[in-house]
């Protein structure tokens, strides 16, 4: 809480009436600090009441059994202990004990944060992990070891120059300017000591050799494992038309990426976006923040029309044409000479600044090299273990068997590579953890988030309630009958309580 606000609600510590409580939460205060009380079952709970991921209001979350959802983006905190259960938050939240006299709950005192348990050794072996990649899934991997108990070496090779990052505020808060490049590592260079990570940056790994169990760096050095992480992730697909390898021409993927693009928007006037994805309209949204004029040309007759349908898709465009932005939509661009963009339709765009967001590609060479199976993805089975025993693969580049759709599918969803870079480290310890996660996303634009639980490659029709045009609705996309997937505008609640049906659910 900032020194300028008051603590919220009644004072805890003089207690309260059950009566007071709003669907089972009662927000209050302990001294200067806001605290929450939850009620699950006969149990009442004192936890921090925002998320530790950006801050989620989690008097407005969703309470499952011991745990608390965040409305926002779908985080779950153990309500006993203030553990962050499940991403995209990682840092626990305090909790308080709560007392009862008659019919008043009193919350005074604040427990003890709990300490990270000593490492210990699970097995003789395994005793050497690596994991190859430094996104999300790496990331949730390497810290979920340790957190089990691993005691071993735990190598992490990136080819990235940066630490581990936050990387849906690329294209949002970060490029837009209003956020701190120090908001922007998972952890800090000491975490990493401290945990006894090994964090190697700027490292390629050229190849995986499944049967001496190594893996060869660029300098030639090997590697050797007793488990395997492929989490490589993808990158973005690129524009094959002459004069696409010209220096004012971007794409989004890194930090370096994102600043490239910050210090371009500098000295611009004008900026072109190729694609009509949520990346490029986040892109596209950070630059008019900036005050650039954008113009964005994609082939699609509706921004995002395929994943979210057509009214959604009007919606996005409308919003977007009224914070400024230009679409040239059933076009594409077939040259760029200098500044000057050629489009099929005869138009040009003079823009000092490009930036392509037509896709991503799943870097699949390492395991297609090592003769692992892929199909369009790295091919794992419920417990993310590819076919060759002892090596795994989470992230952009796993293709799983998801028992809500019924298929093997592959996302790019940030949340789905935390949770199964997790699920991964479980299992190459030996647990045995399905990975059964509903896939989930968010995406915002200027005011305007829009969540996304489930996976619908296809639906038959959409399911509106409430309003798109109003900022207020939940769309269901169905197929056969069966909702596949949801999508909501500030209906947190409803999309909260979507997901937990999903769980509940099997094809």
């Amino acid at each position: 809480m900032s020194q300028d606000s008051k603590p919220s609600g009644p004072d805890l510590t003089k207690g309260v009436p059950l009566t007071g409580f709003k669907d089972g939460k009662l927000l209050g205060h302990v001294g200067d600090e806001d605290v929450l009380l939850v009620q699950a079952g006969s149990e009442i709970f004192a936890i921090e009441p925002a998320c530790s991921h950006y801050h989620g209001p989690l008097a407005e979350g969703l309470v499952v059994g011991e745990t608390i959802r965040c409305p926002w983006h779908h985080a779950c905190f153990s309500l006993r202990t203030g553990e962050a259960t499940r991403p995209p938050a990682l840092s626990a939240l305090a909790v308080w004990e709560v007392t009862r006299d008659r019919d008043r709950i009193l919350v005074q005192r604040k427990r003890e944060m709990p300490k990270p348990s000593a490492p210990h050794r699970t097995a003789p072996t395994p005793e050497r992990f690596v994991i190859v990649g430094g996104g999300a899934a790496g990331f949730a991997a390497a810290e979920t070891l340790r957190r089990e108990g691993f005691a071993g070496a735990i190598t992490m090779l990136s080819n990235d120059g940066a630490m581990p990052v936050d990387r849906p505020n690329l294209s949002k808060d970060y490029l837009a300017g209003n956020a701190p490049e120090d908001w922007l590592p998972l952890r800090s260079e000491d975490d990493y000591r401290d945990a006894g990570i090994d964090l190697v940056l700027n490292t390629n790994v050229s190849a995986v050799d499944p049967n001496a169990r190594s893996v060869t760096v660029g300098n030639g050095d090997g590697l050797p494992f007793d488990r395997l992480l492929l989490a490589t992730g993808a990158e973005p697909v690129k524009l094959q038309i002459p004069g696409a390898d010209q220096p004012h021409i971007h794409t989004l993927r890194s930090v370096a990426d994102s600043r490239a693009i910050i210090s371009a928007a500098g000295s611009a006037k004008r900026a072109l976006v190729i694609g009509a994805s949520f990346i490029g309209l986040e892109v596209a949204a950070s630059l008019r923040a900036r005050k650039l004029e954008v113009h964005v040309v994609a082939p699609d007759e509706r921004p995002m029309q395929r994943i979210l349908g057509s009214d959604m898709g009007d919606f996005i465009r409308a919003l977007h044409e009224e914070n400024g932005v230009n679409f040239h939509l059933r076009d594409t661009v077939e040259k760029l000479d200098g500044t000057r963009a050629k489009l099929k339709s005869g138009a040009v765009i003079e823009a000092e600044l490009v930036v392509v967001g037509i896709g991503v590609k799943p870097r699949l060479a390492l395991a297609e090299q090592a003769g692992i199976a892929t199909d369009r993805g790295v091919c794992v089975n419920e417990y993310l273990e590819t076919s060759v025993s002892g090596i795994f693969a989470a992230g952009d580049i796993a293709r799983w068997p998801d028992p809500h759709s019924g298929q093997n599918i592959r996302v790019e969803h940030w949340v789905v590579a935390e949770r199964q870079g997790q699920s991964a480290a479980r299992n190459m310890l030996g647990k045995r953890e399905r990975f059964d996660a509903v896939p989930f996303f968010w995406s915002q634009h200027y005011d305007v988030p829009i969540n996304y639980v489930g996976h619908a490659e296809s639906f038959d029709d959409i399911a509106v309630d409430g309003s798109i045009a109003g900022k207020d609705c939940l769309l269901k996309y169905r197929k056969g009958g069966r909702v596949l997937a949801v999508a909501s505008i500030y209906r947190d609640l409803d999309n909260l309580k979507a997901e937990l049906d999903m769980e509940r659910s099997r094809a």
